[in-house]
């Protein structure tokens, strides 16, 4: 299938693509016109990409993953993989305390039940 009917069966936009493609993460073979071709199994790689992305795992890693999930793995220890996963994980749980508690002081001024810099809450018209 080409670029566009991948676009269309996976709701992912072109760009998306060709960046995947960029990235290592999406094979594409290229007919003598130059037009990307894709195999039966693009749709499910896409969904499979956009999940890790979603996730928060950046292309090195995804690209680093793609090939330990086909059939074949490839030579070495794909289980090295689960610790870096592992340490991004950690670092959004980090990041979600921090948001959470930015939160808090944001509703802490908001209640007024906290001044920041000597300044009041207006009310509310």
């Amino acid at each position: 299938m080409r670029i566009g009917e991948l676009a269309k069966a996976t709701g992912v936009s072109t760009r998306s693509l060709r960046y995947y493609e960029q990235q290592g993460l999406l094979p594409a073979a290229r007919l003598a016109n130059g037009y990307r071709e894709y195999d039966e199994q693009a749709v499910r790689q896409v969904a499979f990409i956009q999940d890790l992305y979603r996730a928060g795992l950046p292309s090195e890693i995804i690209r680093d993953i793609i090939p330990c999930t086909g059939p074949k793995p490839p030579e070495g220890d794909c289980a090295a993989l689960v610790d870096r996963v592992r340490r991004v994980r950690d670092q959004l749980a980090h990041q979600e305390r921090q948001l959470a508690e930015r939160r808090e002081m944001l509703e802490r001024y908001l209640s007024g039940a906290a001044v920041l810099a000597g300044l009041a809450v207006p009310d509310s018209p």
